[in-house]
């Protein structure tokens, strides 16, 4: 059996669409043996596990800048020290900041890269703490035996670091049967009753990391353009949460903007399928599991269609706003809830599309054929 180590700064129980991806993909494919060398974030990770199909190796502790600075050659080190015994026959390096770990490492052996950053081309190799380390970069990029980014969008990035290689785009997906069941039925009223909102209010629900990025805050603001029986329930952790709860008390709608905190996705399709519409204008975007899983669970989804959106949000599916537009934003709630007919329509040609082009099983066969088989020829 072929062996894989994947480099990758973080893995479950921290949970973003990189992570998931890994855990989808790897869950899949039976007939490769996959290690991971990742960040140690606190004591109550172990460091040592198997989950599933991954065998876990966490280095370092902490979740600081200086931290994660250090993870680099402490991760470059297990490396080596896990390749004299397990002898792999390729890497997979998930995110073009991994792979720092993975040149210091010394490995000598095929290479897959995997784009799925969310920020925008700027902030990931335009800012003063990057550029001392952008040429190792670019060299990375370079060398990698085969690239493999979520959308287009990321494609160009591949290209513009020097890569000239072969070029697979394959978008992340979701679990769609299980985001399919609405598993509440009836019992939606009690749902929001049991966590504090009233169950006659219209329930907007966004799943985000709380960062610039996603734009929570225009979904606030554009609240007060908005009857007051609609409520905002936001799903999520991350560095803007005071930022946030601040503006929500500032702008007076501490009744209408509920914060959940971090959800498993064990649960959040129950929050979907309790909610009415799903939302996240995005400023910058590589692609976005969320908007799938909700189209999945059958909700109306606004969106921009900002990098990599662009490949599949337009009207046939969902309701496009620009970028930084609370205004637009209240008039398209105000044409969903207007239009039922129209509405109808579009979910059914976005749960569609879910089905068809984003299934994890679907987009797992396209990694082994793809991407994993090259590296082993």
């Amino acid at each position: 059996m072929k062996k894989v180590l994947i480099f990758s700064l973080a893995y479950y129980p921290r949970v973003g669409g990189a992570e998931v991806a890994i855990k989808k993909i790897t869950n899949n494919i039976k007939d490769i043996e996959f290690h991971m060398v990742t960040m140690r974030f606190s004591s109550a990770d172990k460091k040592k596990e198997k989950n599933e199909n991954v065998t876990i190796h966490r280095v370092g502790q902490g979740s600081g800048y200086f931290s994660k600075i250090l993870f680099i050659p402490l991760a470059a080190w297990e490396a080596r020290r896990l390749h004299k015994t397990e002898k792999f026959d390729a890497v997979w390096v998930m995110m073009s900041y991994m792979l720092l770990p993975f040149l210091l490492s010394g490995l000598r052996i095929p290479y897959a890269l995997t784009l799925q950053e969310g920020d925008t081309e700027h902030h990931m190799f335009r800012r003063l703490r990057i550029l001392p380390f952008l040429p190792l970069i670019n060299r990375g990029f370079r060398g990698a035996t085969v690239v493999q980014v979520i959308s287009n969008y990321l494609g160009t990035w591949a290209r513009k670091r020097g890569f000239t290689g072969t070029l697979e785009i394959i978008p992340n997906g979701c679990d769609v049967f299980w985001f399919g069941q609405n598993i509440l039925a009836d019992n939606r009223s009690r749902f929001w009753t049991q966590r504090g909102i009233p169950s006659n209010n219209i329930i907007l629900i966004t799943t985000s990391r709380l960062v610039h990025k996603n734009a929570v805050d225009d979904v606030i603001r554009a609240l007060l353009e908005l009857p007051k029986n609609i409520h905002f329930v936001i799903c999520g952790e991350g560095p803007l949460d005071s930022y946030l709860k601040n503006l929500r008390k500032k702008l007076k709608l501490s009744e209408r903007v509920h914060f959940m905190g971090q959800i498993s996705n064990t649960t959040l399709v129950h929050y979907l399928h309790a909610s009415n519409i799903f939302i996240r204008p995005s400023r910058s975007e590589g692609m976005g599991n969320s908007f799938i899983e909700a189209m999945a669970a059958g909700l109306p989804v606004i969106a921009t269609q900002e990098g990599g959106l662009k490949d599949f949000i337009s009207p046939e599916v969902a309701w496009v706003v620009e970028k930084n537009r609370p205004d637009q934003i209240a008039l398209q709630i105000k044409d969903i809830l207007g239009n039922p007919e129209h509405t109808q329509k579009v979910i059914e040609s976005a749960r569609n599309l879910a089905v068809q082009k984003y299934d994890w099983q679907l987009l797992a066969h396209d990694m082994r054929e793809k991407v994993f088989s090259r590296l082993f020829t």
